[in-house]
């Protein structure tokens, strides 16, 4: 094993090629989760979690199942499947040992089902033929970098919505410039990254 090569995968996904701020994948949470820093952490840790777990699924589902039955047109069926039961145990739970955070959640906690960043994790791990432990690595840099990303721009819309800010660009105008700018700034981590790790 080696542990520059997870270090890389890692911080890659969680810095220079963070799912949403780069890849542009579960933007929807992004935008419509990220006004408390409460319900931010608590759906980065559900989605985190969910990323992990779809990927401890789909990867032995893909290389031990679709590909040996030349059935690789069935992985985005599979894979939504997978993601769809892992989010409705996932809720049963939050919503047996965590109600408050279930309530908090609300709708956007089934939504994780659609997120497409869930599944284009599992797939992308699958296109860079990572092996079962990269995988895992790389999911959990996309988790880490969903949570970075949300608690950031969290705390951004927290200092936005005390300023006066001209009519037009109120509410999600405002919102999507100060996206691009936050995905600006993590787009000058890709020259880091690759030069600490290669």
């Amino acid at each position: 094993m080696d542990m520059k090569n997870f270090a890389f995968i890692l911080f890659s996904a969680i810095l220079a090629n963070n799912y949403v701020l780069k890849q542009f994948l579960g933007i929807c949470p992004f935008l419509g989760v990220s006004k408390k820093l409460d319900q931010a952490t608590g759906m980065s840790i559900a989605v985190t979690a969910v990323i992990l777990l779809a990927t401890a699924v789909t990867w032995p589902i893909q290389h031990l199942i679709l590909n040996p039955l030349n059935m690789g047109y069935m992985q985005n069926v599979s894979f939504i499947l997978v993601i769809a039961s892992l989010v409705q145990m996932l809720e049963m739970l939050l919503k047996k040992f965590s109600p408050s955070l279930h309530k908090g959640l609300g709708v956007y906690l089934p939504l994780i089902t659609t997120n497409c960043a869930v599944l284009g994790v599992t797939t992308i791990n699958i296109e860079k033929e990572y092996t079962y432990l990269e995988s895992l690595v790389n999911a959990l840099g996309a988790g880490l970098g969903f949570l970075l990303a949300m608690v950031l721009f969290s705390g951004l819309r927290s200092r936005i919505d005390e300023c006066n800010i001209p009519k037009p660009f109120r509410g999600l105008p405002v919102t999507l410039i100060a996206a691009s700018f936050v995905s600006l700034a993590f787009i000058g981590f890709g020259g880091v990254v690759e030069s600490i790790f290669t």
